[in-house]
């Protein structure tokens, strides 16, 4: 077995004295764990950064063997986590797309998204600048995981227009008249989330519980539960930088 690729670090876990098992997200053949020999040293750590960008190279003697693996750095994004904000959201959505795709499987579409949410991180640290783009992340994950929302109409009578609310229990969207007096039990649907563009913080938030829902109920689930705890840590974060 050998893969030599670019890719994302999205998590690195200390493995004996001196190496490291690290897990990057690839284009063509998905989430690749590997051990780095020497990961813990001051040369090779700070390459294994979750987020930065890197050259990878896995060899294994056996698909059965946890393959070695060789890195090179293509591109830092140590800086950012020197910043509450960003180093907030890289933690969460390196650690989402660590949990929740399993290993060896190609999702292109999750890389370039991920790549593209890291880079409008990078480009504007201000929360404003990436926040729209990272709920549009969650909603892709969810549906390469199966777990789609159907936003286009309502779930209740097939109407496309007048779009209010999320069923928290379908995912498919509700008409402002077929939700009539049941407000209180369905999500409000931001427009964006439709329509694209930019968004205001209260739009934003919304799109974000929308997200949050479904990920917990149908992705982070049982042992993949840990990594909520960076996404209840972002949206404190959040919520304190908009009050």
């Amino acid at each position: 077995m050998q893969i030599r690729s670019e890719a994302l670090i999205l998590s690195v876990r200390a493995h004996g004295e001196h190496g490291a098992i690290v897990r990057a997200l690839t284009r063509q053949h998905g989430v690749q764990p590997g051990y780095v020999r020497g990961g813990r040293s001051r040369r090779i750590k700070p390459i294994l950064q979750p987020a930065n960008q890197v050259q990878g190279d896995w060899r294994a003697r056996t698909d059965d063997q946890l393959p070695q693996l060789a890195v090179e750095l293509i591109h830092s994004r140590a800086p950012l986590f020197g910043e509450a904000l960003p180093a907030a959201a890289l933690d969460w959505v390196t650690s989402l797309t660590a949990a929740a795709l399993p290993e060896g499987q190609a999702f292109p579409a999750l890389y370039d998204a991920l790549d593209g949410v890291i880079g409008a991180i990078e480009a504007a640290p201000a929360a404003r600048g990436w926040a729209v783009a990272l709920v549009r992340y969650e909603l892709l994950v969810l549906a390469e995981l199966g777990f789609g929302l159907d936003l286009n109409q309502c779930v209740s009578t097939g109407a496309v227009d007048d779009l209010a609310w999320v069923s928290p229990k379908s995912g498919g969207a509700v008409s402002r008249s077929a939700g009539a007096g049941y407000a209180d039990r369905l999500m409000p649907l931001p427009d964006f989330l439709r329509e694209g563009g930019a968004a205001a913080w209260p739009d934003i938030l919304a799109g974000l519980a929308i997200t949050g829902h479904f990920i917990k109920r149908d992705i982070l689930v049982d042992r993949r539960a840990d990594p909520l705890a960076a996404r209840d840590r972002l949206l404190d974060r959040l919520k304190h930088a908009v009050a």
